[in-house]
């Protein structure tokens, strides 16, 4: 029987949407999964490594042993805080720097760039700094007035200045980092008699390897961390591009959801077609005696074969899709992306079994119940068999699919919920408007193309919900698609701005403050906002001692051992968002807590914080938790507290600026009236994270190319699904007169009216969507764009008179007498 379904072409529509689901799935999957194993490779470069081990104390030559009998990488570095000095005598300058040691082979990750004077071309190294020779920072030049090939002095040894560092990968964003960078080769360390005991030093041992094996390894490290040791990732180690990579992998799993909701849809219409076309054949069988259990049987076995074979093939046809679009890429993806892993085979195939099963199986069912009169009496319709739990079972599959490719149980939930949740509301409203035009069709002073075409719609209700459901939901991914595109990753752009600030500058002082904010003003920065910072140690919360003691977490433990960078405000900063309770009130004693911290320390609203600070205990409440926006570059901090709290304690003033690179002499003169300052260069890590997401934006535009097309076949689809019944009606109303003019208009006014109302409904469930996704997933905020609303308006339109010229132009070809016949 399959093999004559598919000669005779009962199949090959279903077949062929298969086809084009599981490529579509599979294509989005295989890059997306090349793209994002491209992103967790490439974020090792944003620490040096894949692994790092930060210590108080060097690594035991075991541990080292260890990762490379894993077949890992290893490099150590290590740096503490040291005086920096150049000239002799009443001339002598000093300033205090980072000093980094480090070894041949580093970065291990990434890419250390430097160039020969301060404004100089920058070029890639893979050396470290020669014996006797350093490599600073352009800042500490002007610092302590020296020049390429000067000296300094750093403890008991002189080095000449070789090389100015332009990129850093694993420089961070701690505060540990601020003071200009020193580095040096480990060999000369020992001379500069700097460490001695009790030297604040920290070691870090750098570990790279394949995925597999660092895997394995951090697991084993894990659980073998002695004292004073953690482990950094990009999740841990850099909190300001956690939420890019985050964001990055949201996106391209958006586009995969989308595409696997495009593959439901075709299955679902196709399935529907075969079902229509099959009710003789099965009253044949019936009356030949074939049982209900049989039929069962003997359908699930056909589509079964169908769905292995059409899986096999689309994720074949995805694989050398997903290999045309890393072509069509060409520049802008322009790494090398990694092999990609089975996983998106294993979707794809997966998915195509399911779908077919899950959304054809409960239309298939229907067949089960068809008369054997039906073999006499041609007017017996499809028996309505409830199918509600097939499709129930077929949906709650489906979902977890979702749920699976998004590898995000929000995102995945929010838009199979989304869709879900759309579909039913789609149905509600297409039924309820083809009810409103049931006596509209009785009016008989209108044409005679608009009351058959009103007619139509009422007669096949059924089908007329069917369909405008149908291009609503395909038209909601296409809209939902083109708003990520868009507005998504406009607003994503916005959260991460080209003009982010670039440099922070720290350690103002208070009667500084109206002065240096007067310097940024006339430098033609007038936006910054300057914030005090004092420096707290949490010492209580509700009445009891809170020590290291009390928590496993290695980061909880750092936390509570260290002070604190408090800040006081009467506004809500406006790159945060409040998450819970209320911001600080006027007049009272209370603290801002972020959500991140509160969670790693078990703070929750209402607990009764104490801190000490600089001998002065303070009392605060937590009445507000807060979402960071740790990719704005901007200053943030974890308290805030209310300003009588913190306003009389001693206290420094911190700001984030944007300098363009036409003024970076500024800094310069600015350190040189304030010596006291220092100014810490974020423009590297801004790089990264621009780098990040425009290479992440270019793949979501390509794919959505990929889905569109994916997306215009589902139209045909559900277009073609009517086809056969249309020709009969079209044959029957010409035999009574109709002309084929008559019946051409009232086609192209249906299927207008069905894509208007299609266009409508997937321009509200595309904006409520792309809100919900940009208000809970991705955290920015989505400006409402009016031409979402026109868009759908015309494109439902658009495609409902094109996909029905496509799929229905042969109807009014056929003539009557053999419409008849067949009838």
């Amino acid at each position: 029987m399959t093999t004559r379904d598919w000669r005779a072409g009962e199949l090959k529509l279903l077949g062929l949407a298969l086809v084009i689901a599981v490529a579509s799935v599979t294509s989005v999957g295989f890059l997306a999964d090349r793209i994002r194993l491209a992103l967790e490779r490439d974020a090792g470069q944003l620490l040096g490594a894949d692994l790092v081990i930060n210590a108080d104390a060097p690594v035991s030559p075991e541990l080292r042993e260890r990762a490379q009998a894993a077949g890992l990488t290893v490099a150590d570095t290590l740096q503490f805080p040291s005086m920096a000095s150049a000239g002799q005598g009443d001339a002598q300058r000093s300033q205090l720097a980072s000093l980094k040691a480090v070894a041949p082979g580093y970065p291990l990750r990434g890419n250390l760039r430097v160039a020969q004077a301060p404004d100089g071309p920058d070029q890639v190294t893979r050396d470290v700094p020669p014996p006797g020779k350093v490599w600073v920072d352009g800042q500490l030049l002007a610092l302590l007035d020296v020049k390429m090939g000067d000296s300094i002095t750093l403890g008991d040894k002189s080095f000449q200045i070789d090389r100015v560092i332009v990129i850093e990968p694993d420089k961070g964003m701690n505060f540990i980092n601020v003071a200009p960078r020193v580095m040096i080769r480990t060999d000369d360390v020992a001379a500069t008699g700097l460490i001695a005991f009790g030297s604040r030093v920290t070691y870090r041992t750098l570990i790279a390897g394949k995925p597999g094996d660092i895997r394995g390894f951090s697991s084993w490290l894990n659980e073998h961390l002695s004292r004073g040791q953690r482990v950094d990732s990009i999740e841990s180690g850099r909190p300001e591009m956690r939420q890019t990579i985050d964001r990055a992998q949201q996106f391209l799993s958006l586009v995969a959801l989308l595409a696997a909701l495009l593959a439901a849809v075709a299955v679902a219409l196709s399935a529907r077609r075969f079902t229509l076309r099959h009710i003789e054949s099965v009253a044949v069988m019936r009356c030949l005696g074939a049982t209900q259990s049989h039929l069962t049987r003997l359908f699930a076995v056909e589509f079964f074969i169908v769905a292995v074979i059409a899986a096999a093939v689309g994720s074949a046809i995805g694989y050398a899709a997903h290999e045309g679009l890393i072509f069509a890429l060409g520049g802008l993806i322009t790494s090398d992306l990694p092999p990609a892993s089975p996983l998106p085979a294993f979707q794809g195939f997966l998915a195509g079994v399911w779908l077919l099963l899950g959304f054809a199986l409960p239309p298939l069912a229907q067949l089960r119940h068809v008369p054997p009169v039906r073999v006499l009496r041609r007017d017996t319709g499809v028996p309505q068999a409830r199918t509600a739990l097939g499709y129930a079972l077929g949906a709650l599959g489906f979902c977890l699919l979702l749920v699976w490719f998004a590898r995000d149980l929000r995102l995945g939930l929010m838009i199979a919920g989304g869709f879900l949740g759309g579909f039913a509301v789609f149905a509600g409203v297409a039924w309820f408007g083809v009810r409103l035009l049931e006596p509209v069709r009785h009016w008989r002073h209108g044409s005679v193309a608009l009351r058959f075409a009103l007619a139509g719609v009422v007669r096949r209700r059924g089908a007329t919900v069917a369909q405008v459901c149908a291009l609503a939901i395909g038209l909601m991914a296409l809209l939902l698609l083109s708003i990520t595109r868009t507005d998504l990753v406009e607003g994503w752009r916005r959260s991460a701005p080209a003009d982010a600030p670039n440099r922070f500058v720290i350690n103002i002082q208070p009667e500084q403050r109206d002065l240096i904010a007067q310097r940024l003003k006339e430098a033609g920065l007038p936006q910054v906002e300057l914030y005090p910072m004092v420096r707290g140690r949490l010492i209580e919360v509700n009445g009891a001692p809170i020590g290291p003691d009390q928590f496993e977490d290695e980061r909880a433990k750092r936390l509570v051992d260290r002070e604190f960078n408090l800040s006081y405000m009467r506004d809500l900063p406006g790159h945060n968002r409040v998450e819970a309770g209320q911001w600080l009130a006027p007049g009272q004693a209370e603290v801002s807590m972020e959500t991140g911290i509160a969670k790693t320390l078990n703070l929750k609203l209402g607990d009764q914080l104490k801190y000490d600070i600089a001998g002065n205990i303070v009392d605060v409440k937590v009445t507000s938790l807060r979402a960071l926006d740790w990719d704005s570059m901007k200053v943030n901090f974890f308290a805030i507290m209310s300003p009588q709290v913190l306003e009389p304690m001693p206290q420094s003033w911190i700001t984030s600026i944007h300098l363009p690179e036409s003024k970076v002499g500024f800094t310069n003169a600015l350190i040189k009236e304030f010596p006291n300052l220092t100014i810490f260069d974020t423009g590297a890590i801004l790089r990264q994270v621009q780098s990040v997401l425009d290479q992440v934006i270019a793949a979501v535009q390509f794919l959505f190319l990929f889905t569109l097309a994916a997306g215009c076949l589902v139209l045909y689809a559900a277009l073609a699904s009517t086809r056969d019944e249309r020709v009969r009606e079209a044959g029957l109303l010409r035999a009574l007169g109709a002309t084929r003019r008559q019946l051409s208009m009232a086609q192209w006014l249906e299927l207008s009216a069905i894509g208007a109302l299609a266009g409508l409904l997937a321009s509200v469930g595309a904006t409520a969507v792309a809100w919900a996704l940009a208000r809970f997933v991705f955290n920015f905020a989505l400006s409402p764009n009016v031409w979402v609303w026109f868009a759908g308006l015309g494109i439902g339109i658009g495609c409902a008179v094109i996909g029905g010229w496509m799929g229905l132009r042969g109807v009014l070809r056929q003539p009557p007498l053999a419409t008849l016949r067949e009838a």
